[in-house]
């Protein structure tokens, strides 16, 4: 069985940004390893757990949508939104993991030396993957065909997961905790 070439340049896209933002996150906390408490900013102690199970929530829910886009869709016949092609799905996961890859080592710019240039762009980088995030949403509400529904019911619901982490928490509650101090 051999991918559609759109599936291969996902796949590519998959492997390419999510070696880079693993890479940015080991890379990121052995060069900094007291620095783990310092990237929460002023996150209240009280909603960390949140954040933790939505981590993992995030996760499982971005592998979901995942495996559905590439092994369930067929790409020849996709439709989003009645205009767009399996193309999209593509342009969406370049804006989810492109900026997430910049994330911590901007975040550790900042704590070490604190800009408002630097700080502008953390904000703009998360909301990039917020705006991602919901793009899929969108883009999987908006799907034909959708079937086969025992796939794709549980990628609405990882990427629900993804959205509430990548466009709520981080792009919206994370900042808010994470001050401009120089």
């Amino acid at each position: 069985m051999s991918l559609h070439s759109q599936k291969k340049y996902l796949l590519v896209v998959n492997i390419v940004g999510g070696i880079a933002v693993l890479f940015s996150y080991i890379q990121g906390l052995q060069a900094h390893p007291e620095a783990g408490p310092l990237l929460w900013g002023e996150v209240p102690a009280a909603i960390m757990p949140l954040y933790t199970i939505s981590m993992f929530s995030a996760a499982t829910g971005y592998l979901l949508f995942t495996w559905f886009i590439l092994f369930r869709l067929n790409a020849d016949e996709v439709k989003i939104a009645g205009r767009f092609s399996y193309v999209l799905f593509n342009a969406l996961y370049i804006l989810i993991l492109a900026p997430s890859a910049l994330w911590m080592p901007l975040t550790f710019i900042m704590l070490e030396q604190p800009s408002l240039v630097t700080w502008v762009a953390i904000r703009v980088v998360l909301a990039a993957v917020g705006i991602g995030s919901a793009g899929m949403l969108a883009a999987l509400f908006s799907v034909r065909p959708r079937a086969p529904l025992w796939a794709y019911i549980p990628a609405v619901i990882g990427s629900i997961a993804f959205c509430v982490q990548t466009a709520l928490l981080d792009a919206l509650v994370w900042p808010a905790f994470f001050p401009l101090t120089f």
